[in-house]
């Protein structure tokens, strides 16, 4: 399993202890433009479905696509069939979350820099809010966890579905080519970020129109993770193991290398991980839902 090393997760907290875990963000750093806005003085939020939360949706025509990377022995290369969906044209934000939640996790502060420092359990929650909020049904039972994909409100996607829509119908190990030369010009990632995450959509789109689909901040994704599970998987709509103890993360993220951004690298983590002096700082996610554009042929 893909994991920091133990020599980055020892300087990092011993850094964070040393300047305090509750870091403030730099200047350069996005701040909320009118602090305490997003949510009401007692802590309630907000709920207005065309308020701060409310993000653009990409309608993204399901089909068939080459699933993998070809360098990871965890993605061997497979044929995968996804069904339409849609997905959030940018990653959730602070200000979204803080508007459905009455609460921001984050650690580095500002409305548009992507929610982080958060439990793959805190997206879930999320979801299901932002559905009843839009008055669609919730895809989550909260005691359980498990989801209902034919649910008509929000959830996570899955690990397939997060790819098709990060590769955008291209097969190359990133979705503008095979060199990550051009990778300044679509994401932040370890040589360019300043060593925090940026306000989301800053960068140029994928093909398909979605921002920040490379670098930023690591994806949850809805799936188990398993180092062998695209040997076993079915080829139509796979929605990951029944059960195991973390969850699929994609997209690479601020603090991590070009290598990190392929379109078919897998990462994954402890779905209730969220200590800022372990670098939980680097995950946030996007929301999709069941779609009814037509299938690519």
């Amino acid at each position: 399993m893909k994991h920091f090393p133990a020599f980055r997760l020892a300087l990092f907290c011993a850094l964070a202890v040393l300047q305090g875990c509750e870091r403030k963000a730099p200047d350069d750093v996005a701040k909320p433009s009118n602090p305490g806005s997003s949510a009401e003085s007692n802590g309630s939020p907000r709920l207005d479905p065309a308020g701060a939360h409310a993000t653009e949706t990409i309608p993204i025509a399901g089909g068939k696509f080459m699933m993998g990377d070809k360098d990871e022995i965890d993605a061997p290369l497979h044929e995968v069939i996804v069904r339409s969906f849609s997905m959030d044209k940018h990653l959730v934000t602070q200000e979204q979350f803080q508007t459905i939640m009455g609460t921001n996790p984050s650690r580095w502060k500002g409305d548009k820099n992507p929610v982080e420092q958060l439990r793959w359990s805190d997206a879930v929650r999320f979801c299901n809010k932002r559905s009843e909020v839009e008055g669609l049904q919730p895809c989550y039972d909260l005691k359980t966890l498990a989801c209902n994909f034919d649910a008509t409100g929000y959830r996570l996607p899955t690990e397939a579905e997060w790819e098709y829509a990060c590769r955008a119908g291209t097969t190359t190990a990133y979705f503008f080519g095979d060199s990550p030369a051009r990778l300044g010009d679509y994401a932040w990632f370890d040589k360019n970020s300043g060593g925090h995450p940026r306000p989301v959509g800053q960068k140029q789109p994928n093909p398909w129109g979605l921002y920040d689909m490379a670098g930023n901040v690591w994806e949850w994704c809805n799936d188990f993770y398993k180092v062998d599970y695209y040997a076993e998987a079915p080829r139509e709509n796979p929605t990951g193991p029944t059960e195991g103890q973390n969850k699929v993360l994609r997209g690479g993220a601020w603090r991590f290398s070009a290598e990190n951004c392929r379109s078919g690298y897998r990462y994954n983590e402890n779905p209730g991980s969220a200590d800022v002096c372990f670098g939980y700082d680097i995950y946030g996610f996007r929301c999709v839902k069941k779609g009814s554009v037509a299938a690519s042929p």
